[in-house]
């Protein structure tokens, strides 16, 4: 019987580190394919940029400002007669004052937006609402 060294298993080949020991027939046949990736290197920082370029690309196209844009453009003042099924009742002074009017009207509870116009600011319902708020504000 041999002695062992510390740390020694007896009988196996693990005394000596895996990195050390040459290696084996089946651990040659593992790294045979690492022969031809001398480039390989490359291949992290070419598809990062890759990625980049497509972003890019994607994000170019969404703040373009076309039609087919995804982000919504600012909202631009339209004629009184151009918000759909609202209609204006008062044209007040300033925003403050639309929405002091605006605020009124929620409480009476008719359904109320301020919208500014070409022609400036205006508290708007809805069709079947008008004649009620016309009678609140006065």
């Amino acid at each position: 019987m041999t002695a062992s060294v510390p740390g020694e298993f007896a009988g196996t080949d693990r005394s000596v580190p895996a990195q050390l020991r040459p290696a084996s027939d089946g651990e040659r046949e593992q790294t045979e394919g690492m022969a031809g990736s001398t480039y390989s290197y490359l291949a992290g920082p070419l598809v990062g940029l890759l990625v980049i370029g497509v972003l890019v690309l994607i994000l170019r196209w969404a703040f373009s400002g076309r039609p087919q844009s995804v982000v919504q453009r600012p909202a631009r003042p339209g004629a009184e007669n151009e918000y759909g099924m609202l209609v204006p009742v008062s044209s007040p002074d300033t925003d403050v004052e639309g929405e002091e009017i605006r605020f009124r009207l929620e409480r009476l509870g008719i359904r109320a937006t301020l919208a500014t116009t070409k022609d400036g600011p205006r508290v708007l319902v809805f069709e079947g609402d008008e004649e009620r708020a016309r009678e609140a504000l006065r």
